[in-house]
């Protein structure tokens, strides 16, 4: 137990037996995953849980395996304590916090691949990160096998290769997206915006404007690739850099649209580096 009023289980017989007895019950669950330091997005997450399921477990757990060496897997923010009363606060009914000793067994060899929609951007700046994201979110839904999980849109591209995970192994979860959480003036929530010096945070807001600018120049008519260069300058000039991308994307596969004016539901996305943070935002067209 933590601290917190909020029920905690490390193990995941002990996160079994819960969900058996809320089963038993006649209750449906839902799964909110994270990697903790939670914000009001991942209340977000709990809260739109409570509406599709009687009960809501909450995963806390830093991933080791979606991190690259050169990473910020030691320095990434870690706070349980307050992370409970915050999930207590929104509703949440377990907490579920293993070890890596529990998630990664000694022994443990196996990793999940999805292939397509994990190619593009992030497949490319960070080339270990979705085969992480998918070994550990197939082994949370196992270990749960929660009725639906809820996922945030700010990660769209982590979403569609959970989606693609689910449907290609027959798992019997229905996966939610859920709206991006912003600051009022449109940056969007993360765990990695700690990172920001205040006059970094000043120049954050840049990336979403950019994206939205580019989404009306799109919706317009101009050509991707005039709208894809011109919102590359516009993070430039604004501070952002090295910049991994910004791309217009078709919003059902991830496959590039362009050079010309879009011919099909897209979405727009891009990766930047602001000091010591690397942020990430995506807005559909």
């Amino acid at each position: 137990m933590t601290g917190s009023s909020l029920p905690t289980v490390r193990t995941v017989s002990a996160l079994r037996g819960q969900v058996r007895a809320w089963r038993r019950a006649g209750e449906r669950v839902a799964l909110t995953p994270t990697m903790g330091f939670l914000h009001e997005g991942h209340l977000s997450l709990v809260r739109l849980g409570r509406t599709r399921a009687e009960r809501v477990v909450a995963s806390l757990f830093v991933n080791p395996t979606q991190f690259a060496p050169s990473e910020d897997f030691e320095a990434y923010p870690r706070d349980e304590a307050r992370d409970a009363d915050l999930l207590a606060s929104a509703g949440c009914d377990l907490l579920y916090a293993p070890t890596v000793g529990e998630m990664y067994p000694a022994g443990f060899s196996t990793t999940v691949t999805v292939a397509g929609v994990s190619a593009p951007m992030d497949g490319v700046a960070r080339p270990t990160h979705f085969a992480g994201v998918a070994t550990v979110v197939a082994k949370l839904l196992g270990q749960c096998q929660p009725d639906v999980a809820i996922f945030g849109e700010k990660d769209f591209q982590q979403l569609m290769v959970i989606r693609r995970l689910v449907a290609d192994l027959d798992l019997a979860v229905e996966i939610v997206g859920a709206p991006t959480v912003r600051e009022p003036d449109g940056l969007a929530l993360s765990s990695r915006n700690s990172y920001l010096t205040q006059g970094e945070r000043a120049v954050a807001p840049a990336l979403n404007a950019a994206l939205r600018t580019a989404a009306e120049a799109l919706r317009g008519g101009a050509a991707v690739a005039d709208v894809e260069g011109a919102g590359m300058g516009a993070i430039r000039a604004a501070g952002f850099g090295p910049i991994d991308y910004f791309e217009v994307r078709a919003a059902d596969d991830l496959r590039r649209l362009g050079p010309g004016a879009v011919d099909a539901p897209a979405r727009i996305f891009a990766a930047a580096r602001l000091g010591k943070a690397r942020l990430i935002d995506n807005v559909a067209v």
